[in-house]
């Protein structure tokens, strides 16, 4: 079979491996779609500060069930499903209080272990995740950061009826904006410094949308939400105006929610956060409650996907992936590999 090794930045190698066969507890997967992330352009770049090189990537996928371990009960044979990419101990303080998305010992597919990246893949069965078959293998391989997003909607515990800023109009935003309204939002406001990628969150139901780099971020909720503004900021830009924008204008007594990843230590003014006693949380990818809730929103109609497929590339031209969405970072949302040219 065929496998993608990135040798170092911008360097990549499609070898010819064996195909793998699983233990008693294990399954292989036919790939059929890879979806390309932040953290892979990353890796790509050189920048992601927990991955070396070699690695075979591949993170977001959907694939086929193609062999069973003799001891897997609960998955069948050409069936559709996806994987939860994460690898934890089972044994730390967060993995033994159901909190295994923060293992201390956390890697992930396609980062600190072999990603999915190539024809066939074995995998633990208990990280495999059925698809509906209505579900599209495109659709499939979106579930991963959809589940990020889902999680981090759950981190406030009051989002029906809430009125919901978010902070960036990427693949993430967007996904989390639909989520927040799938998951019972009364209204959200998302915001962005590119019209293109406003003009796409309205197009799949965003409520509101305002480019702040001529509207300020706190008369935008004001226009949307009233002088109340929103009950909870989402950031998912992650930089330090993106943040600070969130702290000097939350209301008062509310919480923000720190969805990207910084890239570098951040420089806001806590002083305010302090002064206003707004709550700061986080979140950290995702549990398997997330990526059900992730496939149930899809299959009821309530989150849109296809809009945000930038492009497809075959499994040779893995590197044209990478260069396309450099050469078109304001327009460019989910690029996926077609492993497999099918999508049923």
């Amino acid at each position: 079979m065929i496998q993608q090794v990135m040798t170092a930045p911008k360097k990549i190698e499609l070898r010819s491996v064996a195909i793998p066969t699983p233990g008693p507890e294990q399954v292989l997967i036919k790939i059929m779609k890879i979806g390309i992330c932040g953290s892979d352009i990353h890796v790509y770049h050189g920048t992601h500060p927990f991955t070396s090189y070699p690695v075979t990537q591949g993170h977001e996928l959907s694939a086929k069930v193609v062999e069973l371990g003799s001891n897997v009960t609960g998955l069948t044979l050409g069936q559709k499903v996806t994987v939860e990419p994460q690898v934890f101990c089972g044994t730390c303080y967060p993995c033994t209080h159901g909190k295994y998305n923060l293992c201390e010992n956390l890697k992930v597919m396609g980062f600190q272990t072999t990603g999915a990246a190539s024809e066939y893949f074995v995998v633990d069965a208990s990280k495999v995740t059925p698809l509906p078959e209505n579900l599209t293998y495109n659709e499939g391989a979106m579930i991963e950061p959809l589940a990020v997003t889902v999680h981090a909607v759950r981190r406030f515990d009051q989002i029906k009826g809430a009125k919901v800023a978010v902070l960036g109009a990427g693949p993430i935003g967007i996904l989390l904006a639909q989520a927040a309204k799938g998951l019972g939002a009364e209204g959200v406001l998302i915001t962005d410094i590119s019209d293109k990628r406003l003009e796409l969150a309205g197009s799949v139901g965003v409520d509101y949308t305002a480019n702040t780099m001529n509207v300020d971020f706190g008369n935008a909720m004001a226009d949307a939400f009233g002088p109340d503004k929103a009950d909870v900021i989402y950031d998912c830009a992650g930089n330090d105006i993106s943040m600070g924008q969130a702290i000097k204008y939350a209301r008062k007594g509310s919480k923000i929610v720190l969805v990207a990843v910084f890239g570098k230590i951040a420089a806001v003014d806590l002083a305010v956060l302090n002064d206003h006693e707004l709550d700061l949380d986080t979140s950290m990818m995702y549990r398997h409650e997330d990526y059900e809730l992730a496939i149930s929103l899809v299959n009821e109609g309530k989150i849109q996907l296809e809009a945000l497929m930038s492009g497809h590339f075959a499994f040779h031209d893995y590197l044209s992936a990478y260069e396309y969405i450099d050469n078109n970072r304001e327009s460019a949302m989910k690029v996926l590999i077609d492993i497999d040219n099918s999508d049923e």
